[in-house]
């Protein structure tokens, strides 16, 4: 495991994806201070304000490992360890919205990012740790303001650590433990969702848990079980 910094770049992601068609091998990390190009899931700007973690690592597949889909749900459960790791004791806990966002309260702290090119997948990580944007449309938070100050560099050596450790997981457990740990860590079974899915359509439903996969099951009004594979989920209030 290797983490390289650089005192700003356009994208840690896109960084990592040249890199990795230059051969570069599993287990290497990009930080950078600051990003001025970053990009958050469905093309949504990433604010890169310095003192926050913008990092991104290479997984390379191999024929044998979980679909490549997954590795998001990996690197949700790897991020919920390592803030759960700094949050103060008694205080809110971090919970996990599908697929991989990181709330505290009904507040988001991070984004993550899966990229793929050929046998190379490209994780993303941004983490609020000294800063969070003041957003129209949704909350957000740090770390910082949860009186959890964290330098980057220092978040960033734990989160590679763990995050290896739930990939030797994934590789040789399969999804299993992989969702089991997600399970634990997320909002629990009931809570009311909003989904809006990529032909631009939207459900409410009462999340109902993964399936094998790590697809989301959201039960509707009218009974029906929906699976859901890409969709932006919010969490509603009851």
């Amino acid at each position: 495991m290797t983490i390289r910094t650089v005192a700003a770049t356009g994208s840690t992601n896109a960084d990592m994806l040249l890199l990795a068609r230059d051969g570069a091998a599993e287990g290497l990390w990009l930080r950078a201070d600051r990003q001025t190009d970053g990009k958050g899931r469905l093309g949504r700007a990433w604010v890169s304000e310095p003192g926050n973690l913008y990092a991104s690592t290479l997984v390379r597949l191999s024929h044998d490992d979980p679909p490549p889909a997954t590795l998001a749900l990996v690197a949700a459960v790897a991020l919920h360890e390592a803030v759960g790791a700094v949050l103060p004791a008694g205080g809110p806990a971090a919970t996990l919205k599908w697929p991989n966002d990181l709330l505290i309260g009904e507040a988001k702290l991070s984004g993550i990012l899966l990229e793929r090119s050929g046998d190379a997948v490209v994780v993303g990580i941004g983490v609020n740790l000294a800063h969070h944007p003041d957003l129209a449309d949704r909350p957000t938070t740090s770390l910082g303001a949860q009186g959890a100050p964290v330098a980057a560099a220092v978040f960033a050596e734990e989160l590679a650590e763990i995050f290896a450790r739930w990939l030797a997981i994934w590789r040789g457990q399969g999804m299993a433990p992989v969702r089991d740990g997600w399970l634990a860590a997320a909002h629990p079974v009931g809570t009311p969702l909003h989904v809006r899915l990529p032909d631009g359509s939207s459900r409410d439903g009462l999340f109902a848990g993964l399936e094998a996969d790590g697809a989301l099951i959201l039960h509707l009004a009218s009974g029906e079980r929906h699976v859901i594979h890409a969709a932006d989920v919010s969490v509603l209030k009851d």
